[in-house]
């Protein structure tokens, strides 16, 4: 055979359509049916925060990302995961998890249950090797996360008046979450 026969191999890459979206594709919330916040923690845990999985060889966060990243790329057309809070003194993390399908009311339990413990749950407990961090009966019950959610919705935010005053305090707080203390004039009204 010819070395130099794919010499002009370059001119025939094509690079697969998953790769190309989940590399362009952002995460936006407006293409989404619900949002739900998940706070997981280690079930049976041999831990007391996340910190002492070092312990096991086991950098949490960059375990966290890891399988969000997989699973982002595997389920772009259906759910999204975003890691909202790690605190390794904590013995918990929380995550957003986005749906293109609104789940009904009745479904959201069993649905949410799906994803965390058929889809999200494998990656963790032999990709990351987490079962190191559960103790014996959260092995022979191949379970690795407790875990709760809450639908997600956005209040209307108008900055309604009644008599040219704010309904209520938080009217009054800046959308970036900064107060400041603002020096007022006292008026003097005259009888």
């Amino acid at each position: 055979m010819n070395d130099n026969f794919f010499t002009d191999y370059k001119n025939f890459i094509v690079v697969p359509e998953e790769v190309k979206q989940a590399g362009k594709e952002g995460f936006e919330p407006k293409s989404y049916a619900a949002h739900y916040i998940v706070t997981l923690s280690i079930y049976d845990s041999r831990l007391s925060a996340l910190r002492d999985a070092s312990k096991y060889e086991i950098d949490v966060e960059k375990s966290i990302k890891a399988v969000l990243k997989d699973f982002n790329q595997m389920q772009s057309k259906r759910y999204h995961l975003q890691l909202l809070e790690l605190d390794k003194f904590k013995n918990y993390f929380i995550l957003a998890l986005s749906t293109k399908i609104k789940f009904e009311p009745e479904e959201e339990n069993e649905q949410v249950s799906f994803i965390i413990d058929k889809m999200l749950m494998n990656s963790f407990y032999v990709g990351q090797s987490w079962f190191n961090l559960i103790g014996e009966k959260g092995k022979v019950e191949r379970k690795l996360f407790c875990w709760s959610f809450k639908e997600y919705k956005m209040e209307n935010q108008d900055n309604s008046k009644i008599d040219g005053k704010f309904e209520n305090i938080s009217e009054l707080i800046p959308k970036n979450g900064q107060i400041t203390l603002v020096k007022a004039s006292l008026k003097q009204e005259v009888l």
